[in-house]
């Protein structure tokens, strides 16, 4: 729900030691082999840019999925934090992810890394990637010094094979070496065994209200927000009269948030619906409606369109919060140009001065219309599905450890309202909602139990104990 900052060194401090041992390049036999190039040829550079081209050299297909890249880097002085991106890609942006870890112990030439992953995609035997486009910088946009970095190469303005960066299989390091003493080889992603498969209870609701007040609406533990405050612009109200239910299509409803300005604070109405904080394992998952522009006035607020779960920060630094989110920004905010889609997990954070813990994944693309949101938490990771493809995958201290609320908000960023006193209004839709505690369900088979409550014309259900 807030801006998106990673403090690398907090983070560290709390990351699990990871020990190091010396790797060197891949056998024969493997197949995978990374050739790369820099686009940022300098010591110093505004950004570092490795380009990477993912080579098999096998007989058979290999899942993308399955593999990671990891470039090393030796942190500047002062910095903690940066940002991955992805300029361009033959296989898409859409199915790259950039995370960035930390080496313990470091060495003198690496105590980061950026690993480099894909949500999906098949490399044919024989095939490549073909260009992978990618960026990071620092977030406070220092200029970085890279000539002491383990991966950096000045002289491989052109691609060939490249060894000081490490490619991994399903966890297994199969090509490249890694800095000496500060290898902290990544595990095989976990398979989860459900902790009680479909038997902690269930939520369903296909939000067939009439308005606002319908009292069903507050006998199935859902809040509609009036009480002021943030995220959001300072002076805006949250009247409840900006939450709807209009019918989309046919016979079928939608829950409606609508945030509207006229480019002032007290002219700024923004909305929020959430439910019962009796949540914490298991599956969630939602049917949004994402839109790029105004339905009316002009075009251009920083406005944010969510799908999160939260505990409430008791205080600063409050252990016990957390949160979980999807946010989109069709028109960019926080540093961001245009739209982005994040997945954020969240540890903690301190409103004054500002201070966070998270880690985030984004993808700088459009995601207009409806889309299928999956959050699974469970067995000590956070996986994040869009559309039934993996977008971003956390865990560690980022974990949620306290019953949490489900929550939709819709609400302009502060400081990122365009200079017009026009009127002008953003709608976000919602067509289901779904959870099932302690369970670990895949997106396809949610939305074919979600067809099954329709089938039966089940318009809502909850299983799920109060607290």
């Amino acid at each position: 729900m807030r801006a998106k900052v990673l403090l690398g060194g907090l983070v560290s401090a709390m990351l699990l030691t990871l020990i190091g041992v010396a790797a060197g390049p891949a056998s024969a036999q493997q197949s995978l082999r990374l050739q790369y190039r820099t686009s940022a040829a300098g010591g110093t550079a505004d950004q570092v840019e490795p380009w990477f081209d993912l080579v098999n050299d096998g007989a058979s297909a290999v899942p993308l999925s399955g593999v990671r890249i990891r470039y090393y880097f030796k942190a500047d002085p002062g910095a903690s934090q940066y940002r991955f991106a992805c300029s361009w890609a033959v296989v898409s942006c859409s199915t790259v992810t950039g995370t960035f870890g930390t080496i313990a112990p470091g060495t003198a030439t690496a105590d980061r890394y950026l690993e480099v992953g894909f949500t999906s995609g098949n490399l044919a035997a024989g095939a490549r990637t073909g260009d992978l486009q990618l960026r990071f910088h620092r977030s406070d946009w220092q200029r970085i010094t890279q000539s002491d970095d383990h991966s950096f190469g000045p002289a491989r303005t052109t691609y060939g094979d490249w060894t000081r960066v490490t490619v991994h299989r399903n966890g297994a390091l199969v090509w490249g070496t890694a800095p000496t003493g500060g290898d902290p080889s990544p595990s095989p992603t976990p398979t989860v065994t459900p902790t009680n498969p479909g038997g902690g209870g269930v939520v369903f609701d296909d939000f067939t209200y009439g308005t606002s007040d319908d009292p069903a609406l507050t006998a199935h533990h859902w809040t509609v927000r009036t009480n002021s405050g943030g995220p959001g612009v300072p002076g805006a109200t949250w009247p409840k009269e900006n939450v709807t239910f209009p019918t989309v299509s046919g016979a079928n409803k939608a829950l409606q948030l609508r945030a509207d300005t006229d480019g002032t604070g007290a002219g700024t109405r923004q909305s929020e619906v959430l439910h019962q904080r009796k949540f914490l394992e298991g599956t969630y998952a939602a049917r949004v409606k994402f839109s790029d522009a105004p339905v009316s006035g002009p075009d251009g607020d920083h406005i944010v369109q969510t799908f999160f779960t939260i505990t409430p920060l008791a205080f600063d630094m409050d252990p016990d919060y957390s949160e979980q989110d999807f946010e989109y920004l069709p028109n960019g905010g926080w540093g961001e140009p245009g739209n982005i889609m994040y997945a954020t997990s969240w540890e903690t954070y301190r409103n004054e001065p500002w201070e966070a813990v998270n880690v985030h994944n984004e993808v700088r693309q459009s995601y207009a219309g409806w889309h299928d949101l999956v959050l699974q938490v469970s067995g000590g990771r956070i996986r994040y599905y869009i559309d039934g493809a993996l977008f971003a995958e956390h865990g560690g201290v980022y974990y949620p450890e306290t019953a949490q609320s489900v929550n939709f908000n819709l609400w302009f960023i502060s400081g990122g309202l365009v200079g017009s006193s026009a009127q002008r209004g953003y709608v976000q839709q919602v067509d289901w909602f779904y959870h099932s505690k302690n369970e670990v369900v895949a997106p396809a088979e949610v939305l074919n139990r979600v067809t099954g409550y329709r089938f039966a014309s089940t318009a809502w259900v909850d299983t799920v104990p109060s607290p």
